[in-house]
């Protein structure tokens, strides 16, 4: 005769077992990862608070503007998986920092919104076409207000670029715009997030959603929301990040997971949203304790890359690597 009880509780072992083994897989991985500083040839200037992001028209990174400590920049630049490039556009951006970029996926166009310049708060819209390497400043009827620290993401249902929040010099805000190519519309959630600027924010490719956590705020913004198109959910972490703002993140395709480096809080704070939790990841040789800098996945190298930023007070322009085994 079958005892099956026996044969539950056997099933039941061999799961948790199988438990196990993915997790103690996941925790090799995860430790087999380690930043890894560069020696390029060519870098741009010591710099905070750029923009970058992945072109896949141009099939590069594409790096703009930010501020060296003295003064705000308006150069282009393209890490092409070997070595940055300076580029010499006949149409550039004015100089701005804590501006905002993302691709859109219709246009094949990256779309770049606001920052600020030393003296006022900007609202004008770039698009930077990979294939020419020209910037095109957008004349939309209707214009976002102007802020600095937007953010900014690929819509994961129709692959537009969309916006969020920012600051105006008065009031964080909470607006969700899109924009159509032309033009920006302003959407209305049933959920809208809270208010914030300079928050986490990449696009969870994984669950097709977008992802953003802490910021500034007047308040409490030490959370995490996503997107799905339709409407902002808090999430309820089990772990949560230390506050953090002014701190870039990138959808990793080799680990499936929205990467951070957190470096203002602590130095080996890689974390990982991996769809419904942060989880703090060992890795190897971690850089100092940066901030403000930029982050984008490298497909040519299938390997995310981050620059610049400060060091406390002192602003670099190291390159590192994320290499995963």
């Amino acid at each position: 005769m079958i005892d099956r009880v026996a044969v539950t509780r056997s099933v039941r072992n061999v799961l948790v077992f199988l438990m196990m083994v993915a997790v103690c897989a996941s925790i090799s991985s995860a430790s087999q990862s380690a930043w890894r500083k560069l020696n390029l040839a060519h870098s741009p200037s010591p710099r905070v608070n750029m923009v970058m992001a992945y072109d896949p028209a141009g099939k590069n990174i594409v790096m703009f503007g930010g501020y060296d400590g003295t003064s705000y920049l308006n150069d282009t630049w393209i890490f092409n998986g070997n070595d940055w490039i300076q580029l010499n556009p006949t149409n550039a951006p004015p100089a701005r920092s804590a501006s905002a970029m993302s691709f859109d996926r219709v246009t094949g166009t990256l779309v770049l919104f606001g920052g600020y310049n030393g003296n006022q708060y900007l609202g004008d819209t770039w698009l930077w076409d990979g294939a020419t390497r020209e910037w095109t400043e957008a004349n939309p009827a209707t214009r976002p207000k102007a802020v600095t620290l937007p953010m900014l993401y690929t819509d994961p249902l129709n692959g537009h670029a969309g916006m969020v929040g920012g600051y105006d010099g008065n009031l964080y805000r909470n607006e969700t715009w899109q924009w159509t190519g032309t033009d920006w519309v302003r959407l209305h959630p049933k959920t809208v997030l809270w208010a914030r600027g300079a928050a986490v924010v990449a696009n969870d490719v994984a669950h097709k959603k977008v992802v953003i956590f802490g910021g500034l705020a007047d308040l409490n913004p030490n959370n995490t929301w996503t997107w799905d198109g339709v409407n902002w959910k808090m999430e309820n972490p089990a772990t949560q990040p230390p506050l953090v703002f002014y701190i870039p993140a990138a959808y990793d395709p080799v680990l499936g997971r929205v990467v951070m480096y957190a470096g203002i809080s602590r130095q080996d704070a890689t974390w990982t949203w991996t769809g419904d939790d942060w989880a703090l990841v060992p890795a190897l040789t971690p850089p100092p304790l940066l901030n403000s800098q930029g982050m984008a996945f490298d497909v040519k190298t299938n390997e995310l890359i981050m620059f610049g930023g400060a060091v406390q007070t002192t602003i670099v322009n190291d390159t590192y690597r994320l290499v995963t085994k």
